[in-house]
């Protein structure tokens, strides 16, 4: 598989450049199966990705009950969540590799199923140390599906010609949804063992069955892959281009991702200790958060091709900033449920479309550049809420989120340049 794309770097995203109309081109010499809007393919990796929401949501929601469980201060989890993002990140460059080599697709498979074998294990730790191993190998699962499904979905999107990255994140979110409802209603039923053994058998099965589809179907063309003709200082100038343009999508998820892993992370313990929400209350405020951003990824291919993915970014991070204001400072549970909706909707495509153009203007590594970067943000995100919440108060910390969600939406302003 090659390493570089031929994408034009410095082609405005809202505007169709022409490697989109000689993607269209080439389309029609295509099988029909390949064309469908909805393929065998497409189907499959929605799928994955809803698996991926489904699994890390099931994980999340019973963050309070290991936290019990392990006698964790908030600095002490902090630390302990830092593993997830330390295991993804530093999978993600040797799984850009392994893309290359042997393409995404089979990555993919083998990295959900060591994501569903390692979330049943921090229901069976009882100390900070034994629960920080355990996350570095869930973490390492998380990270190599993401890059593997993200490399998968720049193929599909490239064959399709059509903006539709929102729409593999849109099936992430409601797999995030799932797992979240399912998992706070069965609060007060299950254990955080049994819970989280169900969710790791469901995630091998739906695996299984995906895997089988998406290995079948026929594969998409790598980015990057046709001929060119262009003189090496004329490559090498856009090489440069197409690193600098990745390095600022890689910023946007960062700051994304930050927010995020912060959501995911904190919101149940948010709402427990600060606002004094239940158990299922707690669980709540996730599920309105994945709710919505399922509903704004849903429409994201929509609002992209009519509004430009710069304005949708813009308008996005905005948006995300005044709903975790509202959501970590609000005395009352209604209302912070309301600003965790605007957060959900405003960081819906941010992620999304940050990785789709880094992946067309890097192929399998620009997406592993940004998702390594994007998920630095998560890396550093709940130590640092972990910290602040010790040295002042955890509402306060989480306004860190908002700062991060305002530098996501500026940073297209930059993006656009090149």
């Amino acid at each position: 598989m090659p390493l570089r794309n031929k994408i034009r770097p410095h082609a405005p995203a809202d505007r169709p450049s022409p490697q989109s109309r000689s993607i269209r081109a080439r389309s029609r010499t295509l099988p029909a199966s390949a064309l469908s809007s909805w393929g065998g393919a497409r189907l499959a990796l929605t799928a994955f990705f809803a698996v991926d929401g489904l699994l890390f949501a099931a994980w999340v929601v019973r963050i309070p009950d290991i936290r019990n469980q392990v006698s964790a201060s908030h600095g002490a989890l902090g630390l302990a969540l830092l593993c997830v993002s330390a295991g993804a990140v530093a999978t993600m460059p040797l799984v850009s590799r392994l893309c290359l080599r042997y393409g995404s697709r089979p990555i993919t498979v083998a990295s959900l199923v060591l994501l569903a074998v390692s979330v049943p294990l921090p229901a069976h730790t009882h100390s900070v140390p034994a629960l920080g191993g355990v996350l570095l190998l869930f973490g390492a699962g998380y990270g190599g599906a993401n890059v593997a499904m993200n490399s998968a979905a720049v193929e599909i999107v490239s064959e399709l010609g059509r903006p539709v990255m929102p729409s593999f994140h849109a099936g992430y979110s409601l797999g995030g949804l799932l797992g979240a409802g399912a998992g706070g209603l069965l609060a007060g039923t299950l254990t955080a063992a049994q819970w989280l053994a169900i969710a790791g058998l469901l995630g091998l099965a739906v695996t299984a069955l995906a895997g089988a589809a998406l290995l079948r179907s026929p594969a998409a063309r790598p980015v990057g892959t046709a001929s060119t003709t262009a003189a090496s200082s004329g490559r090498t100038a856009a090489a440069g281009a197409g690193r600098v343009l990745v390095l600022l999508l890689g910023l946007t998820a960062f700051c994304t991702a930050y927010g995020e892993g912060a959501i995911a992370d904190w919101t149940t313990v948010h709402l427990t200790d600060d606002v004094q929400a239940g158990a299922q209350a707690a669980a709540a405020g996730y599920v309105a958060y994945a709710l919505a951003m399922t509903t704004g990824r849903i429409g994201g291919t929509w609002l992209s091709v009519r509004l430009g993915q710069n304005r949708v970014m813009l308008l996005g991070g905005f948006t995300a900033a005044a709903g975790m204001l509202l959501a970590a400072l609000a005395p009352l549970v209604p209302l912070a449920l309301a600003g965790f909706v605007l957060v959900g909707l405003g960081l819906a495509n941010l992620f999304p479309l940050a990785i789709a153009r880094a992946g067309a203007a890097g192929g399998p590594r620009g997406v592993a550049l940004a998702s390594t970067l994007g998920y630095g943000g998560m890396l550093i995100g709940p130590p640092v809420i972990g910290f602040l919440a010790d040295a002042t108060s955890l509402p306060l910390a989480l306004t860190t989120v908002a700062v991060a969600a305002a530098v996501a939406a500026l940073l297209p302003l930059a993006v656009r340049r090149h």
